[in-house]
């Protein structure tokens, strides 16, 4: 805004000439400056008020009150998984059953399923049809793989733009840019009657969350552990479309800042919401358990 202010100034400036034309010009650039002007401040204004006013307690009620309410999810999905500058593009189905169960189907580009992955709270399992074997284990498999530390809960609101649900509130800052609310925490833990591990009693975050200020919805959430300050979980969500009535981003782009680099692009599609799933997993008897 200061340097289209200052461009703006400079106009009018260069058009204060001792001529017809060049009065109607600088009527018209000062028109403009105003208008830009108080619609900068009027914006501001707008945006800071509820701060002011409510403070961050506010803002987190209104997150939690526009956030995406299901039971049942599924979406087709188009993902680009880039590591180390490869990259790799899949497509297929995610289906999910609220703090339950997470189904996900992979396939290539010629449309036939390679890859199945079956997610509850405390279980991982993953069958892979292209070198026919699969593994059965836990979050210690995804932790490894993405160098971090995350459960079910985390995952599952970050593939839908959900704040994290059986997490302590915790105590936010709030602040505010021209454009969106910004929420601050420094000791995000998990409840504790939510915790089953030593990994999960260990589990602090430093969580920063953007909210658009006309919907309350997550435009980017970031997640670091105190105990992990090299590793790093960015989320930006955009796209947003009604879906039954509720807001849902269509597009989401994850940065995972670890030993390997991780970025994932994810574009969903036929989203459906409260709609019953089938999970279906059948490890076939001739693969191979690798785990």
């Amino acid at each position: 805004m200061n340097k289209s202010v200052s461009s703006l100034q400079s106009a009018v400036g260069s058009f204060l000439l001792l001529s017809h034309t060049g009065l109607l010009r600088f009527t018209f650039y000062f028109c403009l400056f105003t208008f830009v002007f108080y619609s900068c401040k009027t914006t501001r204004k707008v945006i800071k008020g509820p701060i002011k006013k409510y403070g961050a307690d506010y803002l987190f009620e209104r997150l939690k009150e526009n956030e995406l309410q299901f039971d049942w999810f599924s979406a087709k999905y188009k993902l680009d998984l880039i590591i180390d500058k490869k990259k790799t593009s899949f497509s297929g189905q995610l289906r999910m059953r609220k703090d339950s169960v997470t189904w996900v189907s992979f396939s290539p580009a010629l449309g036939i399923e390679m890859a199945r992955l079956l997610i509850t709270a405390d279980s991982v399992k993953f069958i892979n049809r292209i070198n026919k074997n699969y593994f059965l284990g836990d979050y210690l498999i995804v932790n490894d793989f993405l160098g971090s530390n995350v459960d079910y809960d985390v995952m599952q609101s970050i593939l839908l733009g959900n704040d994290l649900t059986y997490y302590e509130n915790g105590k936010f800052r709030a602040t505010y840019d021209s454009k969106e609310y910004h929420l601050v925490t420094a000791d995000r833990r998990k409840l504790k009657k939510y915790v089953q591990t030593a990994q999960d009693a260990e589990r602090i975050f430093i969580q920063n969350i953007f909210l658009n200020p006309e919907t309350f919805k997550i435009t980017q959430m970031k997640i670091k552990e105190i105990k992990k300050e090299n590793k790093k979980l960015s989320a930006t969500y955009s796209d947003f479309r009604f879906v039954d009535g509720q807001l849902i981003p269509h597009h989401i782009s994850y940065e995972i800042t670890a030993e390997t680099p991780l970025k994932i692009e994810i574009n969903y599609s036929k989203i459906t919401i409260n709609k019953i799933q089938r999970f279906p997993f059948k490890i076939s008897s001739k693969y191979t358990c690798i785990y």
